[in-house]
């Protein structure tokens, strides 16, 4: 369940001091091809971490050889000595390797505004340069969480080929992409154009669904590399259900993990006018703090969901709205039906469903609770 389950890559993680806690927090993903086809989406924040923006150039050629990560701070509005020390990194890293800098992503979570050590960066390259294997993936897992619980891997088998992901995130979740770094690996034949086509597909329907508190990370990437060491070339369309299989895997880990969450709530909307408008219509709903602190208190208060409802741009008759939760159907034609006593939100699972009765298309974002723990550990992440 692995980065390194693929042929063609080995990975680690190690401790380099940037935890005070001495938890693993440094990592390394290589592609060891024969091929390095690449691709890599990042987040739309206009306020972009060093890692970001360096490895944006990086992957403009589709080339990506090694991925370095960091926990333990984001690298994000520490001045020129930050975007430095990022490229002192893919240095460092490529100096290991025999390969250029330029084909080395580097990614970095935690604390804005945190200067890391960069001597204890490099060291720590040194380390985990010297710790790779094959085996190396669950370390290289572990050391990418910052207030993760858990660990997040996956792996997707195909037909004599193998998809293999590791992803990071616990809050922020929210488009473009969530607060995540995600490293994902194949042994597939697959052309850079064609992992890109694949990845946007794929995330499209994933992790851009994931919408825990509307929250945009500066930091989110997601890199794609392709060792091609299994010389077999699947059809695309294969490639991109295997990998859209993939992110879900992840991005529903990541929203299992939220931050202090008691409830997973997936907001289905029906019968839209458009893919777009049943999105816009299902992410109102996730971002109503009103709503979601409802569901904490297991309250089906389904008037709040009609209130996002009608904030949105999406075609629907304000007169004709149909609302089920966990199955029933307490709102029909926007006066109530159904008793909402019927309700059970003891679960953590939660379903919302949304009939707007304009078109075909349908759309579901996944979000979670609002809940006193979440406020509690935000309120003290950087003491």
């Amino acid at each position: 369940m692995t980065v390194t389950h693929p042929a063609g890559f080995t990975a680690a993680g190690v401790a380099a001091g940037l935890k005070s806690t001495g938890a693993k927090d440094v990592a390394l993903v290589v592609n060891h091809g024969p091929r390095f086809d690449s691709a890599t989406v990042f987040t739309a924040n206009r306020c972009k971490a060093n890692p970001v923006l360096w490895s944006r150039e990086v992957v403009k050629d589709g080339t990506v050889k090694a991925v370095f990560l960091n926990s333990g701070g984001a690298n994000c509005y520490t001045g020129p000595e930050g975007f430095q020390t990022t490229h002192a990194v893919a240095e460092r890293v490529a100096e290991h390797l025999g390969i250029g800098s330029i084909d080395v992503v580097v990614c970095s979570t935690g604390l804005i505004g945190l200067a890391n050590s960069r001597e204890d960066l490099l060291d720590g390259v040194d380390a985990v340069h010297a710790a790779q294997s094959t085996d190396g993936g669950a370390e290289a897992a572990e050391a990418i969480m910052t207030t993760d619980s858990v660990a997040k891997q996956v792996v997707v088998e195909g037909a004599g080929w193998t998809i293999g992901g590791m992803a990071k995130g616990a809050g922020m979740l929210a488009p473009a992409l969530a607060t995540m770094l995600v490293v994902i690996t194949t042994d597939a034949v697959v052309s850079a154009s064609d992992l890109d086509a694949a990845l946007r597909a794929a995330t499209r329907v994933s992790f851009d669904r994931l919408d825990s508190d509307g929250c945009m990370s500066t930091n989110d990437t997601v890199t794609v590399m392709a060792s091609g060491a299994s010389g077999i070339t699947p059809p695309l369309a294969d490639f991109t259900e295997a990998l859209t299989q993939a992110c879900s895997d992840l991005a529903m880990q990541l929203l299992k993990d939220a931050e202090g969450a008691d409830h997973e709530i997936a907001i289905t909307t029906l019968n839209a006018a458009s893919e777009d408008e049943a999105v816009e219509v299902s992410r109102s709903v996730a971002r109503s703090n009103l709503f979601k602190a409802a569901v904490f208190g297991q309250d089906p208060n389904w008037g709040r969901v009609l209130a996002s409802i009608g904030t949105t741009q999406a075609a629907f008759d304000p007169a004709d709205l149909d609302v089920a939760m966990n199955g029933v159907w307490v709102c029909r034609s926007s006066v109530p039906a159904e008793d909402p006593s019927k309700v059970d939100l003891s679960a953590r699972e939660v379903s919302v469903t949304i009939d707007l009765k304009a078109g075909d298309a349908r759309a579901t974002v996944w979000t979670n609770d609002l809940t006193h723990a979440y406020v509690h550990e935000n309120s003290a992440y950087s003491s």
